[in-house]
């Protein structure tokens, strides 16, 4: 994820995952977590663009592994940004915010093992 100030962004995603540091640079960082999950950040800088719609990643959604740690995500994301809301569909809970650098982040609970996803959210088609 190409972000505008790596050490803004690192803390915040290190802290939203809950994840590890693995290895860090002056333009890139690495976080993991204990399940192989893998996220990339890289600098480019204060006068980066980031378009939505166009082609790539155009938001992040993550399942949090309990109701606990769903409501903590909220609240790192509402330190973040004003622009948090909370919604239920199909019975699940998702958690929407910004991060550092406006990329809009999704976190779900539970995940679709445990309560299956039978429809595409209309929430996508908005962005």
């Amino acid at each position: 994820m190409f972000v505008t100030e790596l050490d803004r962004a690192v803390a915040f995603y290190a802290e939203l995952l809950g994840w590890t540091v693995a290895v860090q640079d002056l333009d890139a960082a690495l976080l993991t977590c204990p399940d192989g999950f893998q996220l990339y950040l890289r600098a480019r800088g204060p006068r980066a663009r980031r378009s939505i719609g166009h082609v790539g990643v155009q938001y992040l959604i993550w399942t949090a592994p309990s109701q606990s740690e769903l409501d903590r995500c909220e609240q790192v994301l509402r330190r973040q940004s004003g622009q948090v809301t909370r919604s239920t569909f199909d019975g699940f809970i998702i958690i929407e915010g910004r991060g550092p650098d406006n990329a809009p982040i999704l976190i779900a609970h539970p995940g679709p093992q445990e309560a299956p996803r039978h429809q595409v959210m209309q929430r996508i088609y908005l962005w």
